[in-house]
């Protein structure tokens, strides 16, 4: 499989999940049947939600995000390898383990590549994971973090608060409720809050922006700056829009996808080099490079906030 199963039947996917028992939120752990191809397996989502991932507070702080990126091929391995010889203080994967997300591709396309990061490495789940979220996803990051995963969470980094979203039940009612509860309850970021999910709202690629994710985007509104998502295999970066810069980061290895739309709000795009995003970190500041797979810097930008 080498394109995105249709939006649809991921949305579709989704709620057979819920229908059949995985609970994908807050308030307490979910098990269920997750589809029939893992009948029968059940997936405990974590629910330790501010502390899964460690927070970091020095001054300053470099994160890399990259997305679609564990497929096997040479080119996911040389960005992979361009990333690793990098500093890095937190690693974001954006989603997707191809072809769906099963252990044994975690265990031989993901792991090879990031898996020396784990215990820097802040997952958001991808639609590619989502069918074998039982059987995949859930048991590999139990295994490297000790704790089964939360499927949406934050962490602090260096004056910041990185917010990971679910994007494959985007108007999930608890999560859009622990979303504002969190915004509520840490009033001191302001609006120097970063979220990370897979899928993009806005996008000028095949697969185009995901209408339902308006009602994140509205909890986020005056409370972060950044937006960083994969989905579309390439690289994407939109001017401000309601306060928020988002970035589309899917071109970490998988088959590049050419762009089949214009928007005057894109600012840059790249449909031709595969690469991933590096973000330095420190308060009030975001510096944002997109860089190749060989190293070449492709498009930077800097990003305020107001604690």
């Amino acid at each position: 499989m080498t394109r995105e199963a249709p939006l649809k039947a991921t949305l579709a996917l989704a709620v057979a999940l819920t229908a059949g028992g995985i609970v994908l939120g807050c308030g307490g752990s979910g098990s269920g049947n997750a589809g029939a191809a893992n009948a029968g397996t059940q997936a405990a989502a974590g629910t330790a939600h501010s502390d899964w991932i460690p927070s970091l507070s020095r001054r300053r702080s470099v994160v890399w995000a990259v997305g679609d990126a564990a497929d096997g091929s040479p080119t996911s391995r040389a960005v992979a390898s361009m990333v690793t010889s990098h500093r890095i203080d937190r690693l974001l994967y954006l989603g997707d383990v191809y072809d769906t997300g099963t252990r044994l591709e975690f265990d031989r396309r993901y792991r090879p590549l990031y898996g020396g990061l784990g215990n820097i490495t802040a997952p958001t789940i991808g639609n590619h994971e989502w069918p074998n979220i039982a059987t995949g996803y859930v048991p590999h990051w139990t295994a490297v973090r000790g704790t089964p995963p939360p499927l949406y969470y934050d962490f602090s980094i260096s004056g910041w608060q990185l917010i990971s979203l679910n994007s494959n039940t985007p108007e999930s009612g608890s999560q859009v409720a622990w979303l504002q509860h969190l915004i509520q309850t840490t009033p001191q970021y302001g609006d120097c809050r970063i979220a990370f999910d897979h899928h993009p709202f806005f996008s000028t690629g095949p697969h185009g922006g995901l209408d339902a994710l308006q009602v994140i985007f509205g909890a986020l509104r005056d409370h972060a700056r950044i937006v960083l998502s994969g989905h579309d295999h390439d690289m994407q970066r939109f001017r401000t829009i309601d306060g928020i810069v988002q970035l589309v980061d899917g071109a970490g290895g998988a088959e590049l996808y050419p762009f089949v739309s214009t928007d005057e709000r894109r600012v840059f795009g790249n449909d031709t080099d595969h690469g991933a995003l590096r973000l330095v970190l420190s308060s009030g500041r975001a510096s944002l490079t997109f860089v190749a797979q060989d190293g070449t810097r492709l498009d930077q930008s800097v990003v305020g906030c107001t604690p």
